[in-house]
């Protein structure tokens, strides 16, 4: 595995394709990993030709972890959000873009488009509004503007993020908990095999475990607020995905950062929910290739009110 030091740490990332292709820089989600990007998705970017860039943030993977700060308490965090108190986390989601940027000047590249996923999205979105000359495109997945007053987690996705596994020590636990909670949160009109999700889980454990690094994450995004004001700055070609049944980051929240981004499109895409089924992967790449090379797939009334922007309903 590759590394880089940027943004004073160790950022572990994968490059695939031809390095004179045009960049795609692959952001993924909370206390998730670069394996966690599906391979036929990674590959399909390639055969369209881009030069396909995945890391580890901060905390995860085998990128530097921030072990010698404390595990913050989950619980106070969400209560202070719930109030508008002030958080005190142990780094935000713009040192998380700085990351991302940091590696893309460690590897020379002047410039890329940038996808990514759930936390990852909203990455991505603070890194296209503060470094325009540096973004090619957005592509913001199952994500959100942070703003007050959106539709959060249904109960069970929440509690299903907030519980640990009974024995946290024994492997088996552990794995048949997370499969728990990838099949709570995922898509329900494309469940994953019950084979593939384990065995993606058991090879996520073998590579990295940090359930602390993944707390810190959290109380980054709690900490980051209302982004709306960042999101009217974005002047990149972007584009918002999300699934109509998400419940994790509800779809209202998709909406409201495509309608917060000057021209952006949203599509939705039915029965998906918060993960990224082998199912849809054609889909979402033949959303990618079309957004990528600045072509605009025909409209279609979109699937929910919203105040400004179209969409395409899939």
């Amino acid at each position: 595995m590759a590394t880089a030091q940027a943004n004073g740490i160790t950022i572990a990332y994968e490059a695939s394709g031809n390095p004179l292709d045009p960049a795609v820089l692959l952001i993924m989600g909370l206390g998730m990993q670069l394996i966690s990007w599906p391979q036929d998705l990674v590959d399909g970017l390639v055969e369209q030709g881009y030069y396909v860039i995945r890391h580890d943030n901060r905390d995860s993977g085998l990128s530097s972890k921030f072990d010698h700060l404390k595990q913050p308490n989950l619980m106070l965090a969400y209560l202070k959000s719930l109030v508008g108190w002030k958080q005190a986390p142990a780094y935000t989601l713009n040192d998380m873009a700085d990351d991302a940027l940091g590696l893309l000047d460690a590897l020379g590249i002047a410039g890329a488009h940038l996808v990514g996923a759930s936390m990852g999205g909203m990455i991505a979105q603070i890194f296209a509004a503060r470094h325009p000359a540096r973004t090619l495109s957005l592509t913001s997945i199952m994500s959100s503007s942070g703003r007050r007053g959106l539709p959060g987690p249904t109960p069970a996705a929440r509690n299903a993020l907030m519980r640990t596994p009974a024995s946290p020590h024994n492997r088996r636990d552990v794995v048949d908990r997370m499969v728990q909670v990838y099949r709570i949160i995922g898509s329900p009109s494309f469940p994953t095999p019950e084979r593939q999700l384990r065995e993606g889980i058991e090879r996520a454990l073998d590579r990295s475990a940090c359930p602390a690094g993944m707390a810190r994450q959290m109380v980054a995004v709690v900490a980051s607020g209302d982004r709306t004001p960042l999101l009217r700055k974005i002047r990149c070609p972007a584009m918002v995905i999300h699934g109509a049944a998400d419940p994790l980051v509800p779809l209202a929240c998709g909406a409201d950062t495509a309608a917060s981004i000057a021209d952006a499109r949203l599509h939705v895409i039915e029965g998906m929910g918060h993960d990224l089924p082998p199912q849809l992967i054609e889909r979402l790449l033949a959303l990618l290739e079309h957004h990528l090379r600045g072509n605009i797939l025909p409209d279609h009334p979109p699937p929910m009110p919203h105040r400004a922007g179209s969409g395409t309903h899939q």
